[in-house]
């Protein structure tokens, strides 16, 4: 049964659309370089929420000028050492470190995506495998993937229980257990559930949200899948794509 909607879903619902803000930090932080620099991503996403593309655009203090680069970004995805360093922060942290190394005030979002320049093109139109049985009561259903980099461990697992009231599997650090836990949620007429799923030991996790809509516009759909995604950057995974399966 779902849960009475969680503060944080309905806070999601009503925010508006920000980018991702992540701190590069140097091989070896103190308290006088806590950052090399920042960077800042969004997903293009298609009308579906599928992503299709990935805008990013990086500053570094050492230089002092912003630059955009689809291989930084697909080097956070790929390589664990450049990984280890990228750390997701919210804008306001994003903003003091910013001033803290020169950078004086962080620019505002429009003047941000004017420095994404270089988009890394993520897969092709959405795979839908199949036409699941839609519950009484929806008119539709739709199950999506938001597959992340990185590695989750038992102390990221209990704050994601305690955040999502997520009930986990009896099994859930074995790293051979598929899915470590399970939450769900009402928006409105809307049901969502979603399942935490690792994606072979130790190598990557996804988030596999099942949406079933009453309404006919879904406008809860994209908030949430950010809003989910967002929590999961904050324990340090970062988000690769995000996929349509029905």
């Amino acid at each position: 049964m779902a849960t009475e909607i969680h503060p944080y879903a309905g806070a999601a619902v009503a925010a508006p659309y920000a980018l991702d803000y992540y701190l590069v930090l140097p091989d070896r932080p103190s308290d006088e370089t806590p950052a090399d620099g920042i960077v800042v991503e969004e997903f293009v996403l298609a009308d579906d929420h599928t992503a299709i593309g990935l805008d990013s655009a990086g500053w570094i203090a050492a230089d002092g000028d912003w630059w955009s680069s689809a291989a930084f970004a697909r080097g956070m995805r790929r390589d664990p050492e450049l990984r280890r360093r990228v750390v997701a922060v919210p804008r306001r942290d994003a903003e003091v470190v910013y001033r803290r190394l020169g950078g004086g005030e962080l620019p505002g979002e429009a003047a941000l995506r004017s420095r994404f320049h270089d988009r890394e093109p993520l897969g092709e139109p959405p795979l839908i495998l199949n036409s699941p049985e839609v519950p009484d009561g929806f008119h539709d259903k739709r199950v999506y993937r938001v597959l992340f980099a990185g590695r989750l461990g038992r102390d990221q697992l209990a704050h994601l229980r305690a955040i999502w009231r997520m009930t986990l599997s009896d099994d859930f650090e074995d790293p051979r257990t598929r899915v470590a836990g399970t939450a769900s949620l009402n928006v409105a007429d809307d049901l969502f559930s979603w399942d935490l799923r690792r994606i072979g030991p130790g190598a990557a996790w996804s988030l596999d949200l099942t949406a079933c809509l009453a309404g006919r516009s879904g406008d809860a759909v994209r908030p949430l899948l950010r809003e989910l995604t967002t929590v999961m950057r904050h324990e340090g995974l970062i988000p690769v794509t995000i996929e349509r399966f029905s």
